[in-house]
């Protein structure tokens, strides 16, 4: 037990020195574009988790929620009642496409949730703005591609972290990014009957 004990301590202690000797060379910071996508679930949760983050360090925050205009959701409570001054909320979309019906309607929505998006990017008191299930409407057309992400390369000031979720990211908008991560589903209630349940969908 005791070489056993000697082995793993020499072997933790090389791969610490290699992680602390590649850690030296990471100095750089700046604002990241971050994409959640993926037919998983976890990517709203994951954006709405680094929002938390964002206040617990005193970084004043935003979230523009495209498409679940209509939902009751919890993240959206929570911040408008408890952290009003620390993260500005909006919500444009009207609702899921199948249940709204309306193109012109959503387009119309989801060009005002992009309109406040930009302003609320460009305000430079704002840390972190979380442009939540954005993808859908950019993967339907509702806004154009290469004008969010030129945008997105041009106008963003340089240390804010813009994150952007929903599934089908467009191809432009995984080249622009700086950090894309796939949810991948692997196993999910409702193909055995259960609802989207509070707490855990919204």
């Amino acid at each position: 037990m005791e070489d056993q004990n000697a082995r793993h301590k020499e072997k933790k202690q090389k791969i610490k020195a290699a992680r602390d000797k590649m850690m030296a060379t990471k100095t750089d910071e700046k604002g990241l574009i971050i994409v959640h996508t993926g037919p998983g679930k976890g990517k709203s949760s994951s954006g709405f988790g680094m929002v938390m983050r964002c206040i617990a360090h005193g970084m004043p925050c935003a979230v523009v929620q495209f498409i679940k205009g209509n939902w009751k959701t919890g993240e959206a409570d929570f911040l408008r009642d408890r952290f009003a001054d620390e993260c500005k909320f909006v919500i444009s979309g009207e609702g899921f496409t199948w249940e709204t019906q309306d193109r012109e309607r959503d387009i119309a929505a989801a060009q005002a949730g992009w309109a406040k998006a930009k302003d609320l990017i460009r305000d430079s008191q704002i840390r972190f703005v979380l442009l939540d299930e954005i993808n859908i409407a950019l993967r339907y057309d509702y806004l154009d591609i290469n004008e969010v992400v030129d945008f997105l390369r041009t106008e963003k000031p340089e240390m804010t972290h813009v994150v952007l979720t929903g599934r089908n990211a467009k191809d432009e908008l995984i080249e622009a990014a700086d950090l894309v991560t796939e949810m991948t589903l692997v196993k999910h209630p409702f193909r055995d009957g259960i609802k989207a349940q509070a707490g855990v969908e919204f």
